[in-house]
């Protein structure tokens, strides 16, 4: 009988306010079979993390998969505190965010070693995150003006070499561990389409620790997903669930963070402009699960949840999205060509 190659997951970071452990029982008693905890939900309150075997304990007594560690936060931190930015102060100790940025982007340097020595430790070999404005904010922008070339600058190359430099002992350890580091695809990162995220492939001498984390809602600026993914579709080592609308006659760039004002909008999985069961087939036809669990040894590979909503409440939409999986995009999948049986 055929069986389905996906599990309901679902990511933390959106759900900080609670600990693991409240985390897990919260997933578990909404349908999922693992979660994707956030970097901060595994600190320890001491400035390092919880014990390996303290962590496992939590997933075993619950019977919950840990189906990689997300860490968004720490990697953005790392790749653009060079550009003096203060919006990635939320994201790090207060006494550490009063420093130069030198120290903050060794700090956070140092924080990661030591999350991907404890992803190591718990036989986790995935982590989404996303690299930060390793270009500058000027070419981060997509707008022409960073791509000028004068005399004695080329931001684009200045930001390849930065990139190549700043990123190399975090690649080096990953890659002695056997993780894979995805990035997610994302407006204001080192790659906002599929077209940046092959260039740091080639820049980095197609580098193995580096994968693709697929994210369909930030695909609204004229890349579809379905473009987006097939390009790197042998990158793709982990996914998230997600969806979005743009609401009509507002511009989608605008300096205004209140986020139910905005043009593009996150939603509840069930409600967004994408089709969610399409966007499952695409992530088998990419052959995603069969490179997590090839990767892994998972017998399936995890839909992470990733629903957000500036209208419904985290834990009431995130449960909904991850039921949606559940009910609809964990379905038996084909043996063969639903032709056949014809004829038979």
């Amino acid at each position: 009988m055929a069986q389905p190659c996906f599990h309901p997951s679902v990511e933390g970071a959106q759900h900080g306010a609670k600990t693991l452990e409240q985390f897990l029982d919260y997933a578990k008693a909404a349908g999922a079979r693992g979660v994707q905890p956030s970097n901060y939900m595994l600190n320890d309150g001491k400035g390092g993390f919880r014990k390996p075997g303290d962590i496992r304990s939590a997933f075993n007594s619950r019977g919950m998969h840990l189906d990689g560690i997300s860490a968004h936060c720490p990697f953005w931190v790392h790749t653009s505190a060079w550009t003096g930015t203060r919006s990635g102060n939320p994201f790090i100790p207060p006494e550490v965010a009063k420093q130069s940025p030198e120290k903050i982007e060794k700090w956070n340097e140092t924080y990661l070693l030591k999350l991907m020595d404890l992803c190591a430790e718990l036989k986790v070999r995935v982590v989404p995150m996303f690299w930060g404005v390793a270009f500058g904010w000027e070419v981060a922008t997509g707008y022409p003006w960073g791509f000028w070339k004068g005399a004695g600058f080329d931001l684009v190359k200045e930001g390849q070499e930065r990139f190549v430099k700043k990123t190399a002992k975090l690649r080096a350890h990953a890659n002695k561990l056997g993780i894979k580091l995805c990035h997610e695809i994302h407006p204001g990162t080192a790659a906002t389409c599929a077209d940046d995220f092959l260039m740091l492939i080639d820049i980095t001498g197609h580098d193995k620790c580096l994968g693709v984390n697929a994210d369909p809602s930030h695909c609204w600026e004229g890349e579809s997903w379905q473009v987006r993914f097939a390009k790197v579709a042998r990158y793709v080592f982990a996914c998230h669930v997600k969806n979005f609308v743009i609401r009509p006659n507002l511009p989608l760039r605008m300096m205004n963070g209140h986020w139910p004002a905005r043009a593009m909008q996150f939603t509840d999985l069930g409600s967004g402009e994408l089709n969610m069961v399409r966007y499952a087939e695409m992530l088998i036809a990419v052959g995603y699960p069969q490179r997590y669990c090839g990767l892994t040894g998972a017998r399936t590979a995890p839909l992470i949840v990733e629903a957000e909503s500036s209208h419904q409440d985290v834990d009431h939409c995130s449960a909904d999205g991850i039921r949606y999986v559940k009910n609809n995009l964990c379905f038996p999948v084909a043996g063969g060509s639903f032709e056949e049986g014809m004829g038979a």
